[in-house]
Parts: structure tokens; sequence; C-alpha cells
């Protein structure tokens, strides 16, 4: 047995006290790092609390994106057409055409995403691989194009002035401080809790964090019920599944469905807290970006596609004193990656199985010819 799969075994073996002791563990640690400054992660060219949002919003993104390719192995290069059906909601409802309240335009926002899921998906859906991403890359670039040239969404020059999510100034939460070597606490660089304002970013980044926690309890629950399993059936073998009973064409649309809801409140997430959006918040370039977390991280794998969202989105920036290189840097990682390891990050336990599988296939009939 390796190193690896020991510490997976005795992680397994834990009591589920200690578990979830070091579970919630995790979960202070997560709320506290933008106030915790540790020098090897924060970045220095750009303000940690708002690189962490960004963060937040990519792992938020790539969940979705993973309920549509990674359990029901559905190809969405258009991905970018439901965060911008999100945060244009909330733009037009809070800012453009009404003043709503933000917390009253997210609901309507995650509606409004999954109708344009919907839409998208009944008459394309019957269509499979090469041919359903060219249609979902259509897509992304038909939303941003009708927002360029539809004045009644505020055209090219975008919407201003959007709400931002209700907020309490309940108390000041202080930082650390590492300048002299050693942690101190600094009373003079304070965070107010749930202030969500303009120059401080970390409410923004605990508010999209409390969310993306929600969000992997629901994942959790729908991949372990019927659901996941007909999704999984579907990936696999669609004709298989049919066979079996499985009515495939119904749950890919669930997919589509659910993966643009949290699209879309990733979108009402963003718009809340920038204030202004424009049709060059949704460029082509961000579906890649998300589909490259999600393929980075290990499609079907929840874990794996956090820690590819982390890696797409956080190393350009903490890089970012190398501007005229990190581009070209992170591309080659990714090739490099694609190259020595397919499977992404964090891969499936299933992909890890049916890899050992084929592996000693390929040696039982290798050492049967050389008999």
């Amino acid at each position: 047995m390796s190193h690896s799969a020991a510490l997976r075994e005795r992680a397994r073996s834990m009591p589920k006290p200690v578990k979830i002791g070091l579970w919630l563990l995790f979960g202070v640690f997560l709320f506290a790092l933008p106030l915790l400054n540790i020098p090897l992660i924060t970045t220095p060219g750009a303000d940690f609390g708002g690189v962490l949002f960004t963060v937040a919003t990519y792992v938020l993104v790539a969940l979705g994106l993973n309920i549509v390719v990674g359990y029901a192995g559905l190809l969405d290069l258009g991905y970018v057409g439901f965060y911008a059906v999100g945060a244009y909601t909330v733009g037009v409802l809070g800012s453009q055409h009404a003043s709503w309240p933000w917390l009253w335009a997210v609901p309507i926002a995650i509606v409004a995403a999954l109708i344009s899921g919907i839409l998208l998906g009944a008459p394309t859906l019957r269509v499979r691989g090469d041919y359903l991403a060219i249609v979902t890359l259509g897509f992304g670039e038909i939303v941003r194009l009708t927002l360029v040239n539809s004045q009644w969404l505020g055209g090219a020059q975008g919407i201003s002035n959007i709400p931002r999510p209700p907020g309490a100034e309940l108390f000041d939460v202080p930082s650390i401080d590492w300048s002299g070597g050693a942690p101190v606490v600094d009373l003079d660089n304070t965070t107010t809790f749930l202030k969500f304002g303009i120059t401080d970013q970390i409410p923004y980044y605990w508010l999209a964090l409390a969310v993306i926690l929600l969000v992997v309890l629901f994942d959790h629950l729908v991949k372990s019920s019927r659901v996941g399993r007909a999704w999984e059936a579907t990936r696999e073998d669609e004709d298989a599944a049919e066979l079996m009973g499985v009515p495939t064409f119904r749950f890919k649309l669930l997919a589509f469905a659910l993966g643009a809801c949290i699209g879309g409140l990733s979108g009402a997430l963003f718009a809340g807290k920038s204030g202004f959006i424009s049709p060059d918040s949704f460029q082509l370039l961000l579906s890649i970006l998300f589909i490259a977390a999600v393929v980075v991280g290990g499609q079907g794998n929840r874990w794996g596609v956090i820690l590819g969202a982390i890696v797409v989105s956080y190393f350009p920036e903490r890089f970012r004193e190398f501007a005229d290189f990190r581009v070209l840097v992170f591309g080659l990682a990714l090739m490099l990656l694609a190259i020595f390891r397919p499977q992404g990050l964090i891969p499936p336990r299933r992909t890890v199985r049916a890899k050992k599988a084929d592996e000693r296939l390929d040696a039982l009939e290798e050492g049967q010819a050389r008999v």
C-alpha cells in the first residue's frame, strides 16, 4: 500500500466526532485566512481579500460546471452565459430598471439562469460530443453580443450602481501583521463583520464562502441520490442507460438546469461585489478558464474541481509581479498537466480504479503474449 493510500485509510478510520472537529477547524481557518496574512500565501500585488473572493467565485462556478461536465458528461463551453445572466438580472432589477435590494434580486437571478439553462438544453441536448460543445460555445457568444447591442441592458457601457448585499456593522475583527517577522495582532487594520462596502473585500469573501459550503452540501446530497446514479450511467454509456430504462434526456436537462442555477448565483455574487458590470466582464476566455478548472482538478470529483478552480484563479494573481510571463508560464503548466496527468489533480475514485484495471489487463495480455 502506498503512503497516500495509507493516509486515506487512516483518515477514513477516524471516529466521526474527530472528523467533524477537523472539518470545523478547517472551516474556521478558511474564514480566518484573509486576516492571517500568511506571507507565502498573500498576494503582494493585489488586495488579498479581493483575490480570495475571485477564487471563491471560480470555485462556485466550477462546482456548477462539474455537475454538467463531470457528473452528466456534457461538454459545455458557454457556461459564462449563465454567469452573465445571473449578474445582469441583479443589475437590471437593482439599478437599470428597478431598485430592488440585492437579496431580493438573487432568487430571481437564479430562476432566470434556470430558465436559460432549460431553454438552451431542451433543443440542443439531443446532440452529443463536439456538436454540443459548438452549440454551447455559440450560446455564450450570443449572450455577450446581446448584452453589447441591447440598450435596455445597458449596452457596451454596462450597468453601474448595482446594490450590494445587506450588511450589519456588528464588530471589528483585527488582522495579523507579519512585517516584524513574527505574527502580531494589528488593531489598526481591522475588518468590520458583515459590512459590505467598497474598500474592504473580506466580507464578500466570507459571504461567498458560506454560499460554497451550502452548494457543497447540496452537491453531496444530489450526487449520492438516484439522480447522481442516473447521471453516472448516462455519462458512461448513454445508449446502455436508455436500454436500462433511464430517461437520459430528462436527467441531462436537469444537470444543465442545476448547473445554470449555480452559475447564475455566482454571477449574482460578482455583481453585488463589483457594483458595475459590462459585457467585457463575460468574455469567452472566462468559459475556457471555467472548463480548465474542472478538467485540471479532475472532472467528476467535487474536491478536485475546487482545487482546480483555486489553481486557475489564484496562481496568476499570486505571481502578478511577473506580469509579462505569468500567463505564458501558466499556460505551459496546464499543457504539462494535460500531458502527464490527463485525469486531473484529484481524479474520481472510479477513474483511478479503471486505470488500475486497465494496467492489470495490459500486464496480463503482455504476459500471455510472451508465453
